[in-house]
């Protein structure tokens, strides 16, 4: 499986959550939610989740394998990265 695009949906200055993706595979099959987080010097992605009667929270999609996660952080975390760097400042 081979991630065709990423697009960034959303992007946010403040607070932990820096933006919102759509990851597309194999031309084929699209992922939604998916969250950039900031945290503790250091971006990370979170998969798309929906919150259970009880308050906690279960992903709706996830990779299966470290590798793959890995790939696809990799590939979410360019795209922002070098949207960020072409995005206006708010001053």
């Amino acid at each position: 499986m081979k991630i065709t695009d990423v697009k960034i949906r959303k992007m946010f200055e403040e607070g932990p959550m820096r933006a919102v993706a759509s990851v597309t595979f194999d031309n084929a099959f699209v992922v939604h939610d998916v969250k950039v987080i900031y945290a503790n010097e250091r971006y990370f992605i979170v998969m798309p989740s929906r919150k259970n009667a009880d308050g906690t929270f279960r992903d709706v999609a996830h990779p299966i394998n470290a590798d793959f996660r890995r790939e696809l952080e990799k590939e979410v975390l360019a795209v922002f990265l070098r949207e960020k760097e072409l995005a206006p400042t708010v001053e």
